[in-house]
């Protein structure tokens, strides 16, 4: 396999920032999906998706990164391999994530986190279906851990590895036919399922993706 997309997170050919159909009217925000998320339109240099208080709300400008409506537009697609390396936050309401998303759908989730389960890491195929609620406490996941993950989207499995240790096949997979566009952001929750960031907490919340590729 070859690297047909290497993420630089300041280009914007690969990205365009800040605006996804992923959330209503293109953003910028997205309550319904429990998130105090107002999308910014600035690019991430270094990998650094965060989060900041936005003045006389409880909204926070966030970073949102998506290869949608980008010049280069790129997509994944069946038998594609992504893999990242990745450095969680430690912020209570920080929700980082990887994902993918097209025409209202085609959701795969690499990885979801929140630093309110300290070891968990969640993964998902909305495609056909199946999650997996991974506790890598073992592995060393927790608030500032990093790690490597990979994720092969197979017609007929999408796989799940942690620094090269599978942890889930969902023997579901996405199809033949199936792909997506790439989204890397840094939401905030807001309390439903996972704790909000306290009232007198920090300002800014952050996690670093310090490299993404898609193998094909």
């Amino acid at each position: 396999m070859a690297v047909v997309f290497d993420a630089d997170f300041t280009s914007t050919r690969q990205w365009t920032a800040g605006r996804s159909s992923a959330y209503p009217q293109m953003g910028p925000t997205n309550r319904g999906d429990h998130k105090l998320d107002f999308l910014s339109r600035a690019y991430c240099p270094g990998g650094v998706f965060a989060a900041t208080r936005r003045r006389g709300s409880d909204l926070w400008t966030c970073n949102l990164l998506t290869t949608e409506g980008s010049p280069e537009g790129f997509q994944v697609r069946t038998g594609d391999v992504l893999g990242a390396e990745v450095t969680l936050p430690v912020e209570l309401g920080a929700w980082p994530a990887i994902w993918t998303w097209r025409d209202g759908g085609n959701e795969v989730d690499v990885f979801e986190y929140h630093p309110d389960n300290p070891d968990l890491l969640e993964i998902s195929n909305h495609v056909r279906g199946g999650y997996r609620y991974w506790h890598g406490a073992a592995a060393g996941i927790a608030p500032g851990a990093t790690f490597r993950l990979r994720t092969v989207f197979g017609a007929q499995s999408v796989d799940w590895f942690v620094d090269d240790t599978l942890i889930h096949a969902d023997r579901r997979g996405v199809g033949p036919g199936w792909h997506a566009y790439l989204i890397v952001n840094m939401s905030v929750s807001d309390g439903t399922y996972h704790d909000r960031p306290p009232v007198l907490g920090p300002p800014r919340l952050s996690w670093v993706c310090h490299g993404l590729w898609v193998e094909r």
